[in-house]
């Protein structure tokens, strides 16, 4: 598959960069967030209305996918782009942090990793040689390397020993990569420790992947710590490939990342958040099911143009939540997407107009979430 990465403009005060990723599938613009499709949807959203918001590339679960309907059957199916009727850039993660996620039910070794599926308790094995196979017959534009993910905390001797197998792994996957197969991004990790950041990200650019992803991290480390391994790891990777934070979505952490030179961020907040009642807004996260907004006729963020907030109030999506409709989540999951995406529309405006770090310190946060800040923007061409 074609796979080309160009950097368009860098900030002169920071590390952020604004570049566009071109595959088969067409292309993306960078700094991107890529909505988390699990089982080949982003929950409770329709391909066309992923577009219509303005989302140019999601994510697909290797794990999941893989255990149901399986990876043959989409292959067989015309692929995952077909299957899902997605016809945009599709990346896949390689099951790794989903393994993880199993504890007791899973056992790591030198070839692979074992496990039982929470689906049925059946006994599983998946190797780097058996995680490329999936992601080809997917299809994806871009597959990631299987990894371990250690917890937190780990003592150095564990992650040292899981850094160094994850390192072999991902040699095995580049090996088995085919030519006309996705692109490969490799996964640095070595928890919360510096020097193993620094091998294990040294290691990975000697054996030349076309992207690198920075794993291990949302764990339950303080935020502090995930900081300071973005510092340590940027430097070490190569300015002319992607580099894609796994798994960190707040807007806060977002734009902190941006500055230090990240281009790639997937998460399921927006969405999980958005199925919970809680939506990120212009003036910080509300929860919708709150007593406060029962007769409120305003749109949820009078700023903000998505098609939620042009339609209905307050009042009547917190009846909704409150009913449990599915229509809940729907109109929910629209504007908290609307809001990542335009988030990062602004950033890249940010960086073009050489304004970022200006951008950056005049925004304040609320757990995590962006304050007083104005969403009422158009996608790119538009």
């Amino acid at each position: 598959m074609a796979f080309r990465f160009e950097i368009i403009q860098t900030d002169n005060f920071s590390q952020g960069r604004v570049g566009r990723v071109e595959t088969d599938h067409g292309s993306f613009a960078t700094p991107a967030f890529l909505p988390v499709g699990t089982q080949g949807s982003v929950k409770s959203l329709t391909p066309e209305e992923l577009m219509e918001i303005g989302v140019e590339a999601i994510l697909g679960n290797t794990y999941h996918l893989y255990l149901r309907p399986g990876h043959e059957v989409i292959r067989k199916l015309g692929g995952l782009h077909h299957f899902i009727h997605w016809d945009r850039p599709i990346l896949t993660d390689s099951g790794g942090f989903q393994i993880f996620s199993l504890g007791s039910l899973r056992k790591i070794t030198e070839e692979g990793a074992a496990f039982q599926s929470h689906l049925d308790g059946s006994s599983h094995f998946l190797t780097p040689e058996k995680v490329m196979e999936i992601q080809i017959a997917l299809g994806s534009d871009i597959a990631m390397v299987l990894d371990e993910c250690v917890p937190y905390p780990s003592s150095y001797e564990y992650v040292n020993i899981s850094m160094e197998r994850t390192s072999r792994w991902a040699k095995r996957c580049l090996e088995t990569k085919r030519e006309n197969g996705p692109a490969l991004f490799a996964i640095v990790q070595g928890g919360i420790y510096r020097d193993l950041r620094k091998k294990s990200a040294q290691t990975l650019v000697e054996m030349g992947f076309q992207g690198y992803a920075i794993g291990g991290l949302s764990v339950g480390e303080p935020k502090s710590s995930m900081q300071d391994v973005l510092e340590w790891t940027i430097p070490f990777l190569p300015i002319s490939t992607p580099r894609y934070l796994m798994g960190i979505g707040t807007p806060e952490d977002i734009l902190y990342a941006v500055m230090n030179g990240v281009d790639l961020f997937d998460c399921v907040l927006p969405t999980r958040n958005a199925r919970n009642g809680t939506l990120f807004t212009s003036f910080g996260k509300i929860s919708i099911k709150q007593a406060q907004y029962a007769e409120d006729g305003r749109p949820l963020d009078e700023t903000c143009i998505c098609y939620t907030c042009r339609n209905y109030s307050r009042a009547y999506l917190r009846h909704l939540y409150l009913s449990k409709e599915i229509l809940s989540s729907r109109l929910n999951t629209i504007h908290n997407l609307y809001y990542y995406i335009n988030l990062l529309i602004k950033i890249r405006e940010a960086i073009k107009a050489g304004r970022f770090l200006e951008f950056y310190h005049s925004q304040t946060f609320q757990d995590g979430a962006l304050r007083n800040s104005d969403t009422h923007l158009q996608s790119e061409g538009q």
